[in-house]
Protein backbone atom coordinates (compact mmCIF):
# COMPACT_ATOMS: atom_id res chain seq x y z
CA UNK A 1 0.00 0.00 0.00
CA UNK A 2 1.58 3.61 -0.93
CA UNK A 3 1.18 5.63 1.62
CA UNK A 4 1.48 9.55 1.76
CA UNK A 5 4.76 9.23 3.35
CA UNK A 6 5.78 7.32 0.54
CA UNK A 7 4.97 9.60 -2.03
CA UNK A 8 6.71 12.29 -0.20
CA UNK A 9 9.84 10.07 0.01
CA UNK A 10 9.68 9.29 -4.25
CA UNK A 11 9.27 12.75 -4.71
CA UNK A 12 12.49 13.97 -2.62
CA UNK A 13 14.28 11.20 -3.83
CA UNK A 14 13.19 12.19 -7.57
CA UNK A 15 13.94 16.29 -6.45
CA UNK A 16 17.82 14.93 -5.58
CA UNK A 17 18.40 12.88 -8.40
CA UNK A 18 17.23 15.91 -10.35
CA UNK A 19 19.91 17.97 -8.89
CA UNK A 20 22.35 15.83 -8.69
CA UNK A 21 21.78 15.15 -12.35
CA UNK A 22 21.93 18.99 -13.01
CA UNK A 23 25.34 19.28 -10.75
CA UNK A 24 26.91 16.67 -12.41
CA UNK A 25 26.70 18.01 -15.87
CA UNK A 26 27.80 20.81 -15.05
CA UNK A 27 24.87 23.07 -15.40
CA UNK A 28 25.32 25.64 -12.27
CA UNK A 29 24.85 28.86 -13.68
CA UNK A 30 28.36 30.91 -14.19
CA UNK A 31 29.39 34.55 -15.49
CA UNK A 32 30.28 34.62 -18.73
CA UNK A 33 33.54 36.53 -18.91
CA UNK A 34 36.29 37.21 -16.04
CA UNK A 35 35.69 40.63 -15.40
CA UNK A 36 31.99 39.70 -14.76
CA UNK A 37 32.53 36.83 -12.35
CA UNK A 38 34.80 39.28 -10.24
CA UNK A 39 31.32 40.08 -9.22
CA UNK A 40 30.42 37.05 -8.19
CA UNK A 41 32.68 35.90 -5.97
CA UNK A 42 30.55 34.17 -3.41
CA UNK A 43 27.88 32.14 -5.11
CA UNK A 44 29.73 31.75 -8.46
CA UNK A 45 32.24 31.01 -6.93
CA UNK A 46 30.95 27.17 -5.86
CA UNK A 47 30.82 26.25 -10.03
CA UNK A 48 35.00 26.12 -9.71
CA UNK A 49 34.58 23.68 -7.10
CA UNK A 50 34.20 20.04 -7.74
CA UNK A 51 30.55 18.51 -9.33
CA UNK A 52 30.89 16.10 -5.75
CA UNK A 53 31.33 18.31 -3.28
CA UNK A 54 28.01 20.22 -4.53
CA UNK A 55 26.11 17.27 -4.57
CA UNK A 56 27.70 16.32 -1.04
CA UNK A 57 26.41 19.55 -0.10
CA UNK A 58 22.71 18.86 -1.16
CA UNK A 59 22.45 15.35 0.15
CA UNK A 60 23.40 16.89 3.38
CA UNK A 61 20.51 19.57 2.99
CA UNK A 62 18.11 16.68 1.98
CA UNK A 63 19.51 14.33 5.01
CA UNK A 64 18.81 17.85 7.61
CA UNK A 65 15.37 17.94 6.30
CA UNK A 66 14.75 13.89 6.46
CA UNK A 67 16.00 13.72 10.19
CA UNK A 68 14.36 16.66 11.47
CA UNK A 69 11.39 15.10 10.59
CA UNK A 70 9.78 18.40 9.48
CA UNK A 71 6.40 18.35 7.75
CA UNK A 72 7.43 19.20 3.51
CA UNK A 73 4.63 19.02 1.47
CA UNK A 74 6.60 20.74 -1.93
CA UNK A 75 9.96 20.35 -3.21
CA UNK A 76 11.72 23.62 -3.25
CA UNK A 77 12.39 25.61 -6.52
CA UNK A 78 15.85 26.19 -5.30
CA UNK A 79 17.58 23.08 -6.87
CA UNK A 80 20.89 24.38 -8.62
CA UNK A 81 22.26 25.83 -4.81
CA UNK A 82 23.11 24.59 -1.75
CA UNK A 83 21.72 28.11 -0.04
CA UNK A 84 18.57 27.86 1.75
CA UNK A 85 18.65 32.36 3.17
CA UNK A 86 19.01 35.04 1.64
CA UNK A 87 19.33 38.78 3.06
CA UNK A 88 18.71 41.94 1.08
CA UNK A 89 18.61 45.02 2.28
CA UNK A 90 16.11 47.60 0.59
CA UNK A 91 17.20 49.90 -2.53
CA UNK A 92 18.01 53.80 -2.12
CA UNK A 93 15.30 55.63 -1.16
CA UNK A 94 14.55 59.39 -0.83
CA UNK A 95 15.78 59.82 2.63
CA UNK A 96 18.60 57.31 1.68
CA UNK A 97 19.39 59.71 -0.37
CA UNK A 98 18.92 62.99 1.44
CA UNK A 99 20.99 61.43 4.57
CA UNK A 100 18.12 61.86 6.53
CA UNK A 101 16.91 59.07 9.57
CA UNK A 102 14.12 57.54 8.22
CA UNK A 103 12.02 54.66 10.74
CA UNK A 104 9.17 53.55 9.90
CA UNK A 105 8.11 56.79 7.54
CA UNK A 106 7.36 55.29 4.44
CA UNK A 107 9.90 56.68 1.77
CA UNK A 108 10.04 55.64 -1.65
CA UNK A 109 12.69 54.02 -3.80
CA UNK A 110 14.23 56.86 -5.86
CA UNK A 111 15.04 55.72 -10.04
CA UNK A 112 18.87 54.84 -8.71
CA UNK A 113 17.10 52.56 -5.62
CA UNK A 114 15.18 51.35 -8.47
CA UNK A 115 18.47 50.38 -10.50
CA UNK A 116 19.96 49.22 -7.06
CA UNK A 117 16.96 46.62 -6.46
CA UNK A 118 17.23 45.84 -10.39
CA UNK A 119 20.70 45.20 -9.82
CA UNK A 120 20.58 42.71 -6.79
CA UNK A 121 17.82 40.83 -8.73
CA UNK A 122 20.39 40.09 -11.31
CA UNK A 123 22.75 39.04 -9.57
CA UNK A 124 20.61 36.74 -7.50
CA UNK A 125 19.49 35.42 -11.26
CA UNK A 126 22.89 34.92 -12.35
CA UNK A 127 23.73 32.94 -8.97
CA UNK A 128 21.47 30.39 -9.25
CA UNK A 129 19.27 30.68 -6.51
CA UNK A 130 15.63 30.31 -6.63
CA UNK A 131 13.08 31.25 -3.74
CA UNK A 132 10.21 29.79 -2.66
CA UNK A 133 8.68 32.62 -0.70
CA UNK A 134 9.55 36.14 0.68
CA UNK A 135 9.37 38.27 4.13
CA UNK A 136 9.47 41.92 4.25
CA UNK A 137 8.06 44.53 5.99
CA UNK A 138 5.45 46.94 6.17
CA UNK A 139 7.28 49.64 4.30
CA UNK A 140 7.50 50.24 0.62
CA UNK A 141 10.81 50.56 -0.07
CA UNK A 142 11.55 47.10 0.79
CA UNK A 143 8.27 45.90 -0.79
CA UNK A 144 9.01 47.14 -3.64
CA UNK A 145 12.70 46.13 -3.36
CA UNK A 146 11.35 42.46 -3.04
CA UNK A 147 8.97 42.89 -5.79
CA UNK A 148 11.92 44.23 -8.51
CA UNK A 149 13.90 41.64 -7.54
CA UNK A 150 11.68 39.08 -8.28
CA UNK A 151 10.77 40.43 -11.26
CA UNK A 152 14.37 40.06 -12.66
CA UNK A 153 14.31 36.48 -11.66
CA UNK A 154 10.90 36.00 -13.11
CA UNK A 155 9.97 34.63 -9.90
CA UNK A 156 6.97 37.12 -9.34
CA UNK A 157 4.41 34.00 -8.84
CA UNK A 158 6.05 33.50 -5.47
CA UNK A 159 4.20 34.54 -1.89
CA UNK A 160 5.48 37.80 -0.66
CA UNK A 161 4.75 37.86 2.96
CA UNK A 162 4.77 41.47 5.06
CA UNK A 163 4.65 42.44 8.36
CA UNK A 164 5.44 44.98 10.71
CA UNK A 165 8.09 42.53 12.85
CA UNK A 166 10.23 43.32 10.20
CA UNK A 167 9.79 46.55 9.69
CA UNK A 168 12.89 49.48 9.96
CA UNK A 169 13.96 50.51 13.65
CA UNK A 170 12.07 53.22 14.52
CA UNK A 171 14.49 56.38 15.23
CA UNK A 172 12.35 58.50 17.59
CA UNK A 173 13.00 62.27 17.59
CA UNK A 174 15.77 61.71 15.17
CA UNK A 175 13.27 60.96 12.47
CA UNK A 176 13.45 63.28 9.57
CA UNK A 177 16.47 65.10 10.49
CA UNK A 178 19.82 65.10 8.41
CA UNK A 179 22.19 62.42 9.79
CA UNK A 180 25.40 64.82 9.68
CA UNK A 181 24.13 67.85 11.21
CA UNK A 182 22.56 65.48 13.98
CA UNK A 183 26.64 64.28 13.96
CA UNK A 184 27.56 68.46 14.22
CA UNK A 185 25.24 68.67 17.07
CA UNK A 186 25.64 65.49 19.69
CA UNK A 187 28.73 64.34 17.88
CA UNK A 188 30.09 61.07 16.08
CA UNK A 189 30.16 58.68 19.53
CA UNK A 190 26.85 59.39 20.51
CA UNK A 191 25.25 59.03 17.33
CA UNK A 192 26.83 55.80 16.72
CA UNK A 193 25.58 54.91 19.63
CA UNK A 194 22.17 55.78 19.13
CA UNK A 195 22.36 53.84 15.27
CA UNK A 196 25.00 50.92 16.20
CA UNK A 197 24.99 49.97 19.81
CA UNK A 198 22.67 47.31 21.32
CA UNK A 199 20.20 48.85 23.90
CA UNK A 200 20.89 52.73 24.13
CA UNK A 201 17.82 53.93 21.90
CA UNK A 202 17.16 57.57 20.48
CA UNK A 203 15.26 59.87 22.16
CA UNK A 204 11.76 58.67 21.52
CA UNK A 205 9.40 60.73 20.01
CA UNK A 206 6.74 63.08 20.88
CA UNK A 207 2.88 62.07 19.69
CA UNK A 208 2.75 65.42 17.71
CA UNK A 209 5.70 64.57 15.53
CA UNK A 210 4.79 65.39 12.03
CA UNK A 211 6.36 61.54 11.32
CA UNK A 212 4.73 59.37 14.04
CA UNK A 213 3.67 56.19 12.66
CA UNK A 214 0.40 56.71 14.43
CA UNK A 215 -0.32 58.84 11.88
CA UNK A 216 -0.39 56.14 8.65
CA UNK A 217 -3.50 54.21 8.04
CA UNK A 218 -1.74 50.58 7.95
CA UNK A 219 -1.06 51.16 11.74
CA UNK A 220 -4.56 51.46 12.52
CA UNK A 221 -4.56 47.83 14.75
CA UNK A 222 -2.20 48.00 16.65
CA UNK A 223 -1.74 51.46 17.92
CA UNK A 224 -0.75 50.04 21.18
CA UNK A 225 2.30 48.31 19.49
CA UNK A 226 4.01 50.99 17.82
CA UNK A 227 7.29 51.91 19.35
CA UNK A 228 8.13 55.43 20.39
CA UNK A 229 11.78 54.70 19.76
CA UNK A 230 13.88 51.11 19.53
CA UNK A 231 17.00 50.38 20.07
CA UNK A 232 18.31 47.68 18.88
CA UNK A 233 17.67 45.36 21.46
CA UNK A 234 13.89 46.03 21.22
CA UNK A 235 13.80 45.22 17.26
CA UNK A 236 15.57 42.23 18.10
CA UNK A 237 13.01 41.15 20.41
CA UNK A 238 10.19 41.78 18.01
CA UNK A 239 12.13 40.57 14.60
CA UNK A 240 13.09 37.17 16.87
CA UNK A 241 9.02 36.50 17.41
CA UNK A 242 8.38 36.37 13.07
CA UNK A 243 11.85 34.68 13.19
CA UNK A 244 10.76 31.64 15.74
CA UNK A 245 7.41 31.56 14.72
CA UNK A 246 7.70 31.65 10.70
CA UNK A 247 11.01 31.69 9.43
CA UNK A 248 12.44 28.82 11.56
CA UNK A 249 9.80 26.53 10.67
CA UNK A 250 9.76 27.78 7.02
CA UNK A 251 13.36 26.67 6.99
CA UNK A 252 12.94 23.35 8.29
CA UNK A 253 10.64 22.39 5.87
CA UNK A 254 12.89 22.40 3.59
CA UNK A 255 12.08 26.19 2.04
CA UNK A 256 14.32 28.55 0.52
CA UNK A 257 14.08 32.17 1.63
CA UNK A 258 14.19 35.62 0.72
CA UNK A 259 14.14 38.17 3.77
CA UNK A 260 14.17 41.96 2.26
CA UNK A 261 14.34 44.63 4.60
CA UNK A 262 16.31 47.13 6.61
CA UNK A 263 19.69 47.62 7.81
CA UNK A 264 18.56 47.39 11.63
CA UNK A 265 16.27 44.66 11.31
CA UNK A 266 18.21 42.49 9.25
CA UNK A 267 21.19 43.37 11.61
CA UNK A 268 19.16 42.12 14.60
CA UNK A 269 18.28 39.03 12.73
CA UNK A 270 22.05 38.66 11.86
CA UNK A 271 23.04 38.74 15.32
CA UNK A 272 20.44 36.32 16.30
CA UNK A 273 21.51 34.13 13.36
CA UNK A 274 25.58 34.19 14.14
CA UNK A 275 25.37 34.59 17.90
CA UNK A 276 27.32 38.42 16.95
CA UNK A 277 27.85 40.05 21.01
CA UNK A 278 26.07 43.25 22.63
CA UNK A 279 29.56 44.54 22.24
CA UNK A 280 30.16 43.76 18.85
CA UNK A 281 27.32 44.33 17.18
CA UNK A 282 28.11 48.19 16.82
CA UNK A 283 30.67 47.60 14.22
CA UNK A 284 28.04 45.83 11.77
CA UNK A 285 26.73 46.98 9.09
CA UNK A 286 25.24 46.24 6.01
CA UNK A 287 25.08 47.56 2.68
CA UNK A 288 21.87 48.26 0.36
CA UNK A 289 21.05 46.31 -1.98
CA UNK A 290 23.83 43.58 -2.15
CA UNK A 291 22.64 40.11 -1.48
CA UNK A 292 23.92 38.43 1.42
CA UNK A 293 23.19 34.08 1.24
CA UNK A 294 23.53 31.22 3.59
CA UNK A 295 24.07 27.66 3.73
CA UNK A 296 22.60 26.55 7.25
CA UNK A 297 22.03 23.47 9.44
CA UNK A 298 18.60 23.03 9.21
CA UNK A 299 18.40 21.13 12.71
CA UNK A 300 19.73 24.13 14.75
CA UNK A 301 18.99 26.53 11.87
CA UNK A 302 22.24 27.99 12.43
CA UNK A 303 24.62 28.89 9.91
CA UNK A 304 27.83 26.26 8.02
CA UNK A 305 30.87 27.62 7.19
CA UNK A 306 31.84 29.77 4.65
CA UNK A 307 34.06 27.29 1.88
CA UNK A 308 37.13 29.50 2.86
CA UNK A 309 35.93 28.49 6.75
CA UNK A 310 36.94 32.46 7.04
CA UNK A 311 34.03 35.42 8.30
CA UNK A 312 33.71 38.01 5.47
CA UNK A 313 36.38 40.21 4.87
CA UNK A 314 34.04 42.79 4.75
CA UNK A 315 32.33 43.33 7.87
CA UNK A 316 34.45 40.14 9.44
CA UNK A 317 31.48 38.82 11.65
CA UNK A 318 29.31 36.30 9.06
CA UNK A 319 29.95 33.34 7.67
CA UNK A 320 26.79 34.01 4.41
CA UNK A 321 28.49 35.07 1.29
CA UNK A 322 27.90 38.38 -0.53
CA UNK A 323 26.78 38.11 -3.66
CA UNK A 324 28.58 40.81 -5.54
CA UNK A 325 31.99 39.59 -3.34
CA UNK A 326 33.68 40.96 -0.15
CA UNK A 327 35.42 44.23 -1.56
CA UNK A 328 32.08 45.62 -3.41
CA UNK A 329 30.96 45.62 -0.03
CA UNK A 330 33.98 47.14 1.70
CA UNK A 331 33.63 50.21 -0.91
CA UNK A 332 30.19 50.73 0.01
CA UNK A 333 29.87 50.45 3.75
CA UNK A 334 33.12 52.99 3.69
CA UNK A 335 31.73 55.51 1.46
CA UNK A 336 28.13 54.85 3.84
CA UNK A 337 30.58 55.44 6.84
CA UNK A 338 31.84 58.97 5.17
CA UNK A 339 28.80 59.83 4.45
CA UNK A 340 27.09 59.73 8.38
CA UNK A 341 30.41 60.23 10.55
CA UNK A 342 32.96 62.01 8.20
CA UNK A 343 32.27 65.89 8.57
CA UNK A 344 34.74 66.95 6.82
CA UNK A 345 33.19 65.31 3.87
CA UNK A 346 31.14 68.69 2.66
CA UNK A 347 29.25 67.03 -0.52
CA UNK A 348 26.23 64.38 -0.25
CA UNK A 349 27.93 61.21 -0.99
CA UNK A 350 24.22 59.79 -2.78
CA UNK A 351 24.01 62.72 -5.14
CA UNK A 352 27.47 63.78 -6.31
CA UNK A 353 28.49 62.59 -9.45
CA UNK A 354 31.92 61.98 -8.96
CA UNK A 355 31.78 60.50 -5.44
CA UNK A 356 28.85 58.16 -6.42
CA UNK A 357 30.72 56.91 -9.07
CA UNK A 358 33.67 56.12 -6.73
CA UNK A 359 31.84 54.86 -4.00
CA UNK A 360 28.61 53.45 -5.38
CA UNK A 361 29.40 52.04 -9.19
CA UNK A 362 26.90 49.07 -8.94
CA UNK A 363 26.74 48.48 -12.34
CA UNK A 364 30.33 47.93 -12.73
CA UNK A 365 31.23 47.00 -8.76
CA UNK A 366 28.95 44.39 -8.53
CA UNK A 367 28.63 43.06 -11.72
CA UNK A 368 31.64 44.09 -12.75
CA UNK A 369 33.51 46.01 -15.34
CA UNK A 370 31.96 45.26 -19.01
CA UNK A 371 34.89 44.41 -21.51
CA UNK A 372 35.32 46.53 -24.37
CA UNK A 373 33.79 43.48 -26.43
CA UNK A 374 31.06 43.28 -24.19
CA UNK A 375 30.49 47.22 -24.51
CA UNK A 376 30.65 47.28 -28.15
CA UNK A 377 27.99 43.95 -28.48
CA UNK A 378 25.88 45.75 -25.97
CA UNK A 379 25.04 48.39 -28.03
CA UNK A 380 23.64 46.00 -30.98
CA UNK A 381 22.07 43.54 -29.29
CA UNK A 382 18.06 44.26 -29.42
CA UNK A 383 16.08 45.54 -27.27
CA UNK A 384 14.59 43.25 -25.21
CA UNK A 385 18.06 41.38 -24.52
CA UNK A 386 19.31 44.79 -22.71
CA UNK A 387 19.11 47.54 -20.97
CA UNK A 388 20.21 49.68 -23.49
CA UNK A 389 16.73 50.84 -25.29
CA UNK A 390 14.61 53.82 -25.71
CA UNK A 391 12.47 53.23 -22.32
CA UNK A 392 15.58 53.24 -20.25
CA UNK A 393 17.26 55.82 -22.12
CA UNK A 394 14.31 58.21 -21.41
CA UNK A 395 14.87 56.74 -17.75
CA UNK A 396 18.65 56.84 -17.36
CA UNK A 397 18.47 60.50 -19.10
CA UNK A 398 16.51 61.79 -15.83
CA UNK A 399 18.97 60.26 -13.58
CA UNK A 400 22.04 63.14 -14.21
CA UNK A 401 24.28 60.25 -12.90
CA UNK A 402 23.19 57.16 -12.15
CA UNK A 403 26.06 54.70 -10.40
CA UNK A 404 27.87 52.72 -12.59
CA UNK A 405 26.08 54.22 -16.47
CA UNK A 406 28.18 56.74 -18.05
CA UNK A 407 26.19 59.32 -20.06
CA UNK A 408 28.20 60.17 -23.30
CA UNK A 409 27.76 63.04 -25.84
CA UNK A 410 24.14 64.20 -26.64
CA UNK A 411 22.68 62.16 -29.32
CA UNK A 412 20.56 64.09 -32.23
CA UNK A 413 17.02 62.99 -30.05
CA UNK A 414 18.82 64.32 -27.25
CA UNK A 415 19.36 61.93 -25.04
CA UNK A 416 23.06 60.39 -23.95
CA UNK A 417 24.28 56.96 -25.20
CA UNK A 418 24.26 54.46 -22.42
CA UNK A 419 27.48 52.03 -21.79
CA UNK A 420 26.12 49.30 -20.02
CA UNK A 421 27.92 45.87 -18.92
CA UNK A 422 27.26 42.52 -21.01
CA UNK A 423 23.68 41.93 -22.27
CA UNK A 424 21.18 40.50 -19.26
CA UNK A 425 19.44 37.02 -19.27
CA UNK A 426 17.61 36.99 -22.83
CA UNK A 427 14.32 35.27 -21.53
CA UNK A 428 11.90 38.68 -22.19
CA UNK A 429 10.21 38.38 -18.73
CA UNK A 430 13.42 39.56 -16.73
CA UNK A 431 13.50 42.54 -17.96
CA UNK A 432 11.86 45.56 -16.62
CA UNK A 433 10.29 48.35 -17.83
CA UNK A 434 12.12 51.42 -16.00
CA UNK A 435 9.50 52.93 -13.48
Amino acid sequence: MITANTIKNISRSIALNRQIAILTSSCVPTPTNQTTSQGFHSVASGANKTSSSLVSQLKDREEQIASIGAPRAFTSLNEDTPYQLCFLRHGQSTWNRDNRFIGWTDTPLTDDGVLEARVAGQMLYRSGIRFDEVHTSMLRRSIRTANLALMELGQEYIPVHKHWRLNERNYGSLVGQNKKEVVQEFGKDQVKRWRRSYNEPPPAMHDDHPYHPARDPRYRMMLDKIPRNESLKDTLDRSTVYWEEVIKPALQAGKTLLITGHENNLRSLLMHLEGISPDDIIDLSIPRAVPLAYRLDLETVKPLDRPDGKFDEATGFLRGEWIGGDKAVSQILERDHKQVYDTSVTTNLETDCKDRRKWTTYMDTVLGEPSPEAKAKSANVPHHDSLDNDENRMFFSNTACVPGVEMDKKEPNGHGSISVPPPFPSTSHHIVKAA
